[in-house]
């Protein structure tokens, strides 16, 4: 079988990628990152706060974590409940005991539903990054470009009125967008997006939004509840990625680690206790600098990296 002659023809083949989305940019040949005070590996803690309706939406699909069972689901509506009246409370202890500040991607809805709890959260000095309205709020290719421009906007709008603030940082139900959403996203006024994990240090698409990469095969839902494994396991995980990141941070500049957190999950009675010790531990590293994703993308805005 011979090659069709217009593969070697393609006009968009060239050194690295076939498309203007965003520069290419190999580990290898990129300016150092320099993160404050010294440090060498930045630890970003990104909690999801989230409503999920009674009666989910299949479409355009249904969000991970949604409910299961012939509806009423109480089961599941009461346990996701739980994250939220208990959970989230068990984190912001822990945030505090370590004395270090995180990123809330939050529902519109859950301001709406619980006030006191996001007045705490801002009080502490963390971060809220939109999370769509609720978990209804999904948003795929199949979705058309007015509606989802309205999502986004209904979503800022509503954040806004009930907590008082505008957040500049966006991340998508189960981190799926569209071909529009990039555009969209900054067609309303966000600096950052967290749903494209192709890399771990911030990039910029061409429309000047800047992509912070939450990855999910880091988070507590990925490890704990989809691999099964235990939270000593995870907390592990997380030791052994921050002394690979630390490494690799003395030849290649600083690095980022995100921790993606889900309070219904790792604020169990059980759970806690390890999480608290990891928090523990990475505090106590000399190459930890434990920031909000906007504190990230402030640093590395600064340094004029592309």
């Amino acid at each position: 079988m011979t090659l069709d002659p217009a593969y070697l023809d393609y006009p968009r083949r060239r050194h690295g990628y076939d498309h203007d989305l965003y520069p290419w940019s190999a580990l290898h040949e990129r300016t150092p990152v320099q993160w404050p005070g010294g440090k060498s590996v930045a630890v970003w803690l990104c909690v999801s706060l989230e409503w999920f309706p009674i009666t989910p939406s299949d479409t355009p699909f249904r969000a991970p974590g949604h409910m299961q069972t012939a509806y009423p689901d109480f089961r599941h509506y009461t346990a996701r409940d739980y994250g939220t009246r208990i959970g989230a409370y068990r984190l912001l202890d822990a945030f505090a005991k370590a004395g270090v500040r995180a990123s809330f991607a939050t529902n519109a809805a859950i301001a709406e539903r619980y006030p006191a709890l996001v007045a705490d959260i801002l009080a502490a000095g963390h971060e809220i990054i939109a999370h769509s309205t609720d978990m209804n709020g999904t948003i795929a290719g199949t979705l058309p470009v007015d509606e989802e421009r309205a999502l986004i906007a209904e979503s800022l709008d509503r954040m806004e009125a009930a907590s008082g603030m505008r957040p500049q940082g966006w991340l998508s139900i189960a981190r799926s967008q569209s071909f529009a959403t990039a555009d969209l996203l900054c067609d309303a006024g966000l600096r950052y997006t967290c749903d494209w994990v192709n890399d771990e240090l911030p990039y910029r698409f061409s429309n000047g939004l800047i992509n912070l990469p939450l990855n999910h095969e880091l988070s507590d839902r990925q490890i704990i509840t989809v691999q099964q494994q235990s939270v000593d396991s995870y907390a592990q995980s997380m030791i052994d990625a921050f002394d690979w990141l630390a490494g690799e941070a003395t030849h290649f500049g600083g690095r980022m680690l995100p921790l993606h957190l889900t309070p219904y999950i790792i604020g169990l009675p059980y759970r806690i206790a390890a999480f608290e010790q990891l928090i523990t531990a990475l505090v106590a590293r000399p190459e930890a600098w434990f920031a909000t994703g906007g504190e990230i993308v402030d640093s590395w805005a600064e340094q004029n990296l592309a």
